[in-house]
């Protein structure tokens, strides 16, 4: 049987640059849903379309690399 090709997913790098403190409640639980714990901290997610929605509330605190 031949072996299914997985379509490599795009994965983006999200770097907190500015603190939460002083935003809405919902900003601040978005970077914390992001898994964000500290400044500077860099992660990474699979794009989708629900992780856009989520870095648009927040892209005034958060740089993004693709």
């Amino acid at each position: 049987m031949p072996e299914k090709r997985t379509a490599k997913k795009k994965t983006l790098r999200i770097t907190l640059v500015k603190s939460a403190i002083g935003y809405s409640k919902e900003h601040k639980a978005t970077i914390r849903a992001l898994g964000f714990h500290r400044l500077h901290q860099t992660v990474e997610h699979i794009d989708s379309p629900t992780l856009r929605g989520m870095l648009y509330k927040v892209n005034h605190l958060v740089e993004i690399e693709e």
